[in-house]
């Protein structure tokens, strides 16, 4: 496994990039993990339900194009960056040039059960071309407000059992394995940021960080709906009985986009950064639910326990 290892010579109190709450002990690892050979055992893979289905079938079609272009993005930065900051940047690309291919082989899956993912592709090509034409610096917020967004529905979906209660097994595993290391590097490109803007004003960096995350989210938001509606209608959902079924699923039950709410605020906070909320317990749990899924220990008497009776108190506010 590629581990950053700790700098025993920092203060544990004080962090390399002014502005950062990085923990000093953090370890990013990439654990290679291969799901290619696991196909989908149903088309609706998450407990039947073609909602729940179509919701993480939309987000896995960003993964593939979304994290490249991360990696190109931060690896411009490494070599310039302080000598801890680029080892959780090479630790960074490490992680997502995995989870680029592992989200295409599951891609590969989706359109082997029968979804035309290809208008989704395009959409978000068109989106990335985009952002490619505007200044580097655009590249990099797009980045940071990106990997927050990604970051907070990571810990959601490890927090939350409800999302892939039933789901194919295979299946939950890569996605819990994917949301443990989204948390753990979730503050890489925030630094980054912190990093490259370092001669910024307090006031010029907010206004251009919360200027960009608007339009960012709303663009997410309105893409993902089409993605995710263009995949209902393939299962024969459409006009009001898909866009009902996707506000309940998205707002209400288990309600991904109202439970991230608050978390996804608090990026506008004066003094935000990802690692104010430490949620390292959430990788804890994620990587205990996979060993569990994987070990066969028939005389094992001592079942895992949720998750939501395992994390820690006021680690992850919910919006009620």
């Amino acid at each position: 496994m590629d581990k950053v290892p700790p700098n025993h010579d920092l203060n544990p109190h004080q962090s390399v990039i002014a502005g950062s709450a990085t923990p000093c002990d953090l370890q990013i690892q990439s654990r290679n993990r291969h799901f290619a050979s696991a196909p989908m055992e149903n088309r609706h893979w998450i407990a039947g339900n073609p909602y729940g289905t179509a919701f993480f079938n939309a987000l896995s079609v960003t993964f593939p194009r979304g994290e490249t272009f991360f990696i190109e993005v931060l690896k411009k930065y490494r070599h310039d960056a302080p000598e801890k900051l680029g080892r959780e940047i090479g630790a960074f690309v490490r992680q997502e040039a995995v989870h680029s291919r592992e989200h295409a082989f599951f891609n590969r899956h989706v359109e082997s059960v029968g979804y035309d993912i290809s208008r989704l592709e395009d959409t978000l090509a068109g989106v990335m071309d985009g952002i490619r034409e505007m200044p580097p610096i655009y590249h990099l917020v797009a980045t940071m407000c990106l990997e927050h967004m990604t970051a907070i529905m990571a810990a959601e979906f490890i927090a939350n059992p409800a999302y892939f209660k039933n789901a194919d097994p295979e299946q939950r595993n890569m996605w819990l394995w994917h949301a443990s290391e989204e948390i753990e590097h979730k503050g890489v490109a925030y630094d980054t940021w912190l990093h490259v803007t370092k001669d910024w004003s307090r006031l010029r960096r907010w206004a251009f960080k919360t200027a960009f995350m608007i339009r960012i989210s709303i663009g997410f938001a309105k893409n993902r709906s089409k993605g995710i509606l263009d995949l209902l209608r393939q299962d024969g959902i459409a006009g009001p009985r898909a866009w009902f079924g996707l506000a309940n699923y998205a707002l209400f039950a288990p309600g991904p986009f109202r439970r991230t709410l608050g978390t996804w605020f608090q990026f506008f906070k004066p003094g935000f950064h990802p690692w104010n909320i430490d949620d390292r317990d959430l990788v804890q749990l994620a990587e205990s639910e996979y060993e569990a899924a994987i070990m066969d220990q028939p005389g094992d008497s001592e079942p895992v326990a949720d998750l939501k009776d395992r994390r820690k108190s006021g680690r992850l506010p919910k919006v009620a």
